[in-house]
């Protein structure tokens, strides 16, 4: 007799247990020690603290569905963008509170990853065609806020500035240590999603479709399933990155919300830090959010046996991104990944 298996009754070959518990432990340590740092730090260095905060948790949410969940995308600014965009339209044209714009955001931006996902995974679109299809997607919204008065054009919005210091209404003075602060809470619930993600049975199906699609469907796991819900999360911890950057920088316009230049701020962490772990994004940017800013100074007051560099204009980008190749090809795995294999074989 013939027996159909189904994904409520049968599970996939169980995965390596992970240390999730030290993964917690850890991120609450690093939460109690950072967060100081903000009163140690002059305003530019803050200003470069909380920008690594936005590329880690753009990052993160890049990492939750091309890393666990095997979906390569080039087209993260448009969940990016409509985080952004969703709390600055709430917030200029409605005058609501931009933590209620950031809830509404997510929303938005998980439904959209679900009907975007599910046509791709419908017309079967795999690999380099996925990109693509999510590389169009951002193109899209980004002609779309460009050309419609809607989203006031290519002009953006600038967020308004208000008299006093609010919580409610996302506003502090320019070096309040408070952004940092933001930034920080919402990297860490990223964090601790990812890890609850990664142990929930969800997240196991979602590895098991990563890893071997074909026998997870054998097995009887809904495949398409799983992929939007990893999309979902994805495109929710992304859009939480727009939103806090329009109350951070107050502006934001469609080359900034859904320029490839986003997409590209959201792989690379993950890339240098190492795809598919829980820290590779946050140390991808604890090392390239600086690294701009480092290569720009040295241009800028170059040591006596550099000197003839000074002034020399777009050098600090070609150094730049020498570096970045550099660190690729050193470690192809990511330097969490190789940092972790290392420590273990030791």
């Amino acid at each position: 007799m013939t027996q159909t298996v189904t994904a409520e009754r049968t599970s996939p070959t169980p995965l390596p247990r992970k240390p999730w518990n030290r993964h917690l432990v850890a991120i609450a340590v690093l939460t109690v020690l950072m967060i100081p740092v903000p009163l140690l730090l002059p305003a530019p260095q803050q200003a470069v603290a909380v920008r690594v905060l936005i590329f880690a948790l753009m990052s993160i949410g890049w990492n939750v569905m091309s890393g666990f969940g095997g979906l390569f995308s080039f087209g993260h600014a448009a969940y990016f963008g409509l985080g952004a965009y969703t709390s600055a339209w709430l917030l200029v044209e409605r005058q609501v509170s931009p933590w209620i714009g950031m809830v509404s955001g997510m929303l938005v931006a998980a439904g959209f990853a679900v009907v975007s996902g599910f046509l791709a995974l419908r017309y079967r679109l795999k690999g380099a065609y996925f990109a693509l299809a999510t590389f169009a997607f951002a193109e899209m919204f980004r002609l779309l806020a460009t050309n419609s008065d809607v989203v006031n054009r290519a002009e953006g919005y600038h967020v308004p500035l208000r008299v006093e210091e609010s919580w409610w209404w996302m506003q502090f003075a320019p070096s309040s240590p408070n952004y940092f602060w933001l930034a920080l809470g919402l990297t860490v619930v990223s964090l601790v999603a990812s890890v609850f993600f990664l142990r929930s049975r969800v997240g196991q199906f979602a590895l098991a479709v990563r890893d071997d699609e074909d026998a997870a469907a054998g097995l009887g796991i809904p495949v398409t399933r799983y992929k939007l819900i990893t999309m979902a999360l994805s495109a929710a911890i992304t859009s939480m990155a727009g939103a806090f950057y329009v109350q951070y920088y107050l502006f934001i316009d469609p080359d900034l919300a859904f320029g490839a230049g986003v997409s590209i701020q959201a792989i690379l962490p993950a890339v240098i830090g190492g795809v598919g772990t829980i820290w590779g994004p946050v140390v991808g940017a604890l090392i390239l959010g600086p690294l701009s800013d480092v290569t720009a100074t040295i241009l800028r007051n170059p040591p006596e046996f550099l000197s003839f560099l000074a002034g020399r204009g777009g050098l600090d980008v070609m150094i730049y991104g020498v570096l970045l190749i550099v660190i690729i090809l050193v470690l192809p795995q990511g330097i969490y990944s190789a940092i972790r294999q290392r420590w273990f074989r030791s």
